[in-house]
């Protein structure tokens, strides 16, 4: 077989595994939200859906810590796995004693009860879990097999996702059923994401030398700090949601909300691959093939939005009809009435999308600086204009909020890449 040949089937094979696995991760949050709305009513799906899909992909943020594209993108190297690993370690420890001061916090100010603090705090974990599965499957992406880690993702969450749905329908009880998934997502570490990394690197290299767990850290903070912000920005009115609106509001907002994850998912399907070929790019001073990649990739994703949101705004009631005939007859006219609002979320999603390639642009060209600044003045507006507009137009105000927030990161970001691609010396590597 000729070395084009090996090449066309190997990107097949990382296509094919990448979008299993970011799929049924994507899905596995509807099919669950779902699950638990028509179990247990919207009061307790509502609390799933912030715990798992809000707060908890929050601390999902402070586990991965902003590293992944730092860590695939580390083709030298400059770090082991083993360092990777241990600083992984530790993010992972800071995220599950974040999670419980914050439920402990809640319960004690009266905000939250002793059962949704503690669901919530179950959930953190699940999450917390997925942060550390992450950093073996960035590692098998960084030794070029993608669709390894693709695997694992897939295996763990379809294991984790089963174990749930399977525990709540035998006990009823949402705490058990997410203590299960938990330990299934911990077995599924050891059967899944580090036999793979094995396969793919034979033995990974497990060295930590003195002061370069540290050096991780110092490289990725912005970038970590950078993420944080994003997804409070992302999911700043989910949290102005649960905290003006109750938890019956927050479960009708997340069923609306679901359908960005798929359009971030497709977008992501083709950034993810190519971003350690932009990156070699980049290392080599190629600036025509970087932009070549570059003008591809965004083509992809404008037409995927503007399909994406046409779609929902001439189909958008009948999809929520749907969702309210699976949800069950408790659910009839709970969703419709939002199509509009529907339509302008997934406009949003779309913006997001954007706006996260070119977030990794920024990233491969070590800019961390002007991510973070970014991230932080938008993160002081979405705080503000989230608390203006959802207690005052309730899922409507969040909608068209949640929209304009996702237009204003993709606008500076855009401008931001373009500035400093433009620059002359831009390909030297300095961070601005």
């Amino acid at each position: 077989m000729s070395g084009n040949a090996l090449s066309i089937k190997k990107i097949n094979r990382d296509l094919f595994w990448n979008t299993a696995g970011s799929l049924f991760y994507a899905l596995s949050s509807m099919i669950l939200a779902f699950f638990v709305m028509r179990a247990e009513g919207p009061s307790v799906g509502g609390i799933f859906g912030f715990g798992f899909s809000t707060f908890g992909q929050q601390m999902f943020i402070v586990a991965y810590f902003g590293i992944r594209p730092f860590h695939i993108t580390d083709v030298k190297p400059e770090y082991s796995f083993g360092e990777y690993r241990r600083s992984r370690l530790l993010s992972c420890g800071a995220a599950i004693l974040f999670s419980a001061l914050f439920s402990g916090f809640m319960l004690l100010s009266g905000v939250y009860s002793a059962y949704k603090a503690f669901v919530i705090f179950l959930l953190a974990l699940w999450k917390v879990a997925d942060g550390m599965g992450d950093v073996y499957e960035s590692e098998c992406q960084r030794g070029g097999s993608l669709y390894l880690g693709g695997k694992a993702l897939f295996f763990r969450t379809i294991t984790s996702v089963l174990i749930f749905m399977a525990a709540q329908l035998i006990t009823g009880s949402l705490p058990i059923a997410a203590i299960s998934a938990l330990l299934g997502q911990l077995t599924g570490l050891y059967c899944f994401d580090s036999r793979y990394l094995r396969e793919g690197t034979g033995k990974p290299d497990l060295r930590v030398e003195a002061g370069k767990t540290a050096g991780i850290f110092k490289a990725t903070v912005l970038l970590f700090l950078s993420v944080f912000l994003d997804f409070y920005i992302f999911s700043s009115v989910k949290y102005a949601i649960d905290m003006f609106l109750g938890d019956e509001s927050s479960g009708i907002f997340n069923i609306l909300f679901m359908p960005t994850s798929f359009v971030y998912l497709l977008a992501n399907f083709i950034i993810k691959p190519f971003m350690t070929m932009l990156a070699t790019a980049y290392g080599r001073g190629d600036r025509a093939g970087f932009l070549r990649i570059c003008k591809r990739i965004k083509l992809f994703i404008g037409g995927l939005v503007l399909l994406c949101f046409a779609a929902a705004l001439v189909l958008g009631g009948f999809v929520l009809d749907i969702a309210e005939f699976l949800l069950g007859e408790g659910y009839s006219g709970s969703l419709v009435p939002h199509r509009y609002s529907f339509a302008f979320i997934i406009l949003g999603g779309g913006f997001y999308a954007m706006a996260n390639f070119y977030y990794y642009i920024l990233v491969i060209i070590r800019r961390q600086k002007g991510i973070f600044f970014v991230y932080a003045a938008t993160a002081l507006v979405a705080g503000a204009a989230s608390r203006y507009a959802v207690p005052r137009f309730s899922i409507k105000g969040a909608a068209m909020c949640y929209a304009m927030l996702m237009l204003i990161l993709m606008l500076s970001f855009l401008w931001m890449s373009r500035y400093y691609i433009s620059r002359e010396g831009a390909f030297s590597g300095e961070d601005g």
